[in-house]
Order: structure tokens, then C-alpha cells, then sequence
């Protein structure tokens, strides 16, 4: 019966095209085929709810809604729905450290470990730890392994992920770099809890709080947080769910991301990220926001630093032809020619996240999904960036 609700009732909203500031517009042919094919690919893969906006010079010109953000409670997903962003809270903490960098705290080739002494216990076969600098935690080039945890995990009595500081201290005599800073690209979760961690350290501030004070108030996202829902906004919190023999069963709305907050602990409603994007593409409404972010230190962040996949085909990355993707400082960096898109995903739990961005013309995608499973959300996310391309 869930499913067979789903499925009925599955896109919710869609196919309303907004003009600028959210008014009626006429259809975009080139948004048609995106929206069609974002609401045919959530009804193929049973996702039980997301949404697909398009801003433009800072205004939302563009919005999609698709089925549901709680089955059990009936509500469906709208323009409030709060959806977890995963690992694009990694762009706002890599935007932090540039922000005391700016301000003359830091210098991006630091050693990590001037801020982050605990890192002296790391075993490098490479020379020394105090090579990796805080450039390489930004480019993912630091040679940390990928998850946080490196063991367990897989028992209902496990935390999520680890609650404390002193619990990644306590692994960090049994880690040990996998190749030389600098080396290659190769994404890692503990090296940006790294980074936040440095935010701490230099700003006297717990992560949370200096993003709140320096990013989220100043861009006006009054109903983005991080972690646990406050009680007001619990109306609007999404639920993530998981298709587990063709029935999507509930995760739950809230989950701890701990320690590791600065690396995925961002809830928002795509209201607020939409002000995020028009922060990233230079429209900012007021002087306040403006002040985020000099653009030089964000185009900065916009060059590509190392290749994701080097001598692989465009193809066998799931790019379209001509595309080449690289890292930057906390964005990923699509190239075409003089074309230049910069974006990040997210997962965790069932939701499933993205944004893509295109600078010089002010025009950005972003979009979210809340369930996965036999659901291949990574595919439609994959497909969906072909388009936007």
C-alpha cells in the first residue's frame, strides 16, 4: 500500500515554472527536459520525495517538488521541506577557512599540524606529517584514508559516527598516510573534520557557532542548522527513507553526525540554499552578505588543483563528452573547453544531494533526495548533472 501511494502520488508540484523572485514565467524548453527527466527518474527508482530548483542572478526561476518528505505523517515535499545536505557542508567549512585565512589567521600552506598538533601521531612512510598543509586538507591531496571510521560501525549500539574529539585522537597512532601530500586526489571525510577542527582552534568558536556567525546569519539562512531538528522547524524536517524489498522504510528525521559536523551536518530547506547559491554566484542582496567572501578568494577556491580521475574517459566518469572534472578548494571543478562549472554532492543515510554552479553566468542547479536503496539515487544524480552540463 506505501508503495503503491508513492508511486500515485508521486510528483507533487511539478512542472511550475517561477519566474524571477519565484513569479510565474514562461517554460524554459532547456528546464523542460531537466524537469521531466528529474520527475521520470524519480517515479522509475520509487523515490519517495526531492527537489530540483534553478536559480538565476540570485533569484529562483525554476522549482520542482517530487512525492513526499514523511509518508506516516502526509506531508509532501515543498519549498520548506528541510532536506539533509551531507558532504556540501563541506563547501561552507572549506568557505570558513578561507574567511581566517582572509583575515590573516592562517596561511593555507600551514602545516596542518601547527593547528591540529594531535596530528603529529599520524605514521607517514612519505617523510613526515608536517607535510601535508592545510592546501592539501582542502584539495583532498592530504593522503587520509576516506571514511572517518576505519573499522565497525555495523551494530545498531554503534554512534553514527564518532561523538568526540578524543575519539579521532585515539586512532590517529594507528593511521598513516596512503600517499604523498600533494600526490593525487582522493577524497577524505577525516581530513576536512580536520579542517573544522582548525575553525575551532582559531577562532575560539565551536564549529557550529562560527558558521552560524559568519555564514548562515550573515546570508539569512534562518532555518539551516546542524545535527538534531529544533523543535520549531520539526514540521518541516524530511524523512529519509530506505527501499528494502521494493518498501521504502523510514530512517527517521534526525541522526547525530557528531564530531565529524564540519564534514556533513548541515540540514536546510532549499529556501536558505537558494540564498547560499546566490551568495556563490556574486548576487547577494545586501552588504552583509557580500562580506561572507571576497569573490577573488572564491574564484580562488574555483581553480582546479588536481585531477579526480587522471587518463580516465569522460565517459567512464560519468561526464558528457569534452567534460574533464577536477578539485578545487572544497568544490569540484567541471571544465569544457572555456566553460567552467563548479558544484559537491552529498550523501548520508538515504538522503542524496547536489548543487552545480556556473560563475559566469549566475545560473545554478541544486537539488535533493530522501531516499535510497534499491533506489539508485547516485544514478539519477549522475544523470541529472549530464543535463544540467
Amino acid at each position: 500500500m506505501l508503495l503503491m501511494l508513492i508511486v500515485t502520488l508521486g510528483a507533487t508540484g511539478g512542472g511550475a515554472f517561477q519566474g524571477p523572485g519565484g513569479a510565474p514565467g514562461a517554460p524554459d524548453p532547456s528546464w523542460t527536459g531537466i524537469a521531466a527527466l528529474f520527475h521520470r527518474r524519480m517515479d522509475e527508482e520509487l523515490v519517495v520525495g526531492g527537489s530540483l530548483w534553478m536559480v538565476q542572478g540570485g533569484d529562483v526561476v525554476h522549482r520542482e517538488h517530487h512525492g513526499w518528505a514523511d509518508v506516516d505523517a502526509g506531508r509532501r515535499v515543498d519549498e520548506e521541506t528541510i532536506f539533509h545536505w551531507a558532504s556540501i557542508t563541506k563547501t561552507i567549512t572549506a568557505i570558513a577557512v578561507l574567511q581566517l585565512r582572509d583575515r590573516g589567521l592562517l596561511s593555507l600552506d600551514d602545516p596542518a599540524v601547527r593547528h591540529v598538533p594531535e596530528l603529529r601521531e599520524v605514521h607517514s612512510p612519505w617523510g613526515t606529517v608536517a607535510d601535508v598543509t592545510v592546501r592539501h586538507l582542502l584539495s583532498h591531496s592530504a593522503g587520509f584514508r576516506g571514511p572517518t571510521w576505519p573499522w565497525g560501525g555495523d551494530q545498531p549500539w554503534h554512534p553514527y559516527e564518532p561523538t568526540r574529539w578524543e575519539q579521532l585522537v585515539a586512532m590517529m597512532p594507528y593511521t598513516e598516510l596512503l600517499f604523498p601530500p600533494g600526490a593525487r586526489f582522493s577524497y577524505s571525510n577525516p581530513g576536512v573534520i580536520f579542517l573544522g577542527r582548525i575553525i575551532e582552534r582559531l577562532s575560539g568558536d565551536d564549529y557550529e557557532v562560527y558558521v552560524h556567525k559568519n555564514i548562515l546569519a550573515p546570508l539569512r539562512m534562518r532555518a539551516s542548522y546542524f545535527d538534531v531538528t529544533p523543535r520549531h522547524l520539526l514540521a518541516h524536517r524530511s524523512n529519509n527513507y530506505a527501499l528494502v524489498d521494493g518498501r521504502a522504510v523510514a530512517n527517521g528525521l534526525d541522526f547525530d553526525t557528531g564530531i565529524t559536523t564540519s564534514n556533513g551536518g548541515l540540514n536546510a530547506p532549499l529556501t536558505d540554499m537558494s540564498r547560499y547559491l546566490a551568495f556563490l554566484t556574486g548576487h547577494c542582496p545586501d552588504d552583509a552578505c557580500r562580506g561572507v567572501l571576497a569573490r577573488e578568494s572564491l574564484r580562488e577556491m574555483w581553480r582546479p588543483v588536481l585531477p579526480v580521475a587522471p587518463g580516465a574517459a569522460e565517459a567512464a566518469a560519468g561526464l558528457p563528452a569534452g567534460w574533464k572534472e577536477s578539485i578545487g578548494l572544497g568544490f569540484f571543478v567541471y571544465e569544457r573547453g572555456d566553460d567552467i562549472v563548479v558544484g559537491h554532492t552529498g550523501s548520508q543515510k538515504s538522503f542524496r544531494a547536489f548543487f552545480y554552479l556556473a560563475p559566469e553566468t549566475g545560473a545554478a542547479v541544486i537539488g535533493a533526495m530522501n531516499t535510497t536503496g534499491d533506489a539508485d539515487a547516485d544514478a539519477i544524480r549522475s544523470e541529472l548533472r549530464s543535463g544540467i552540463l
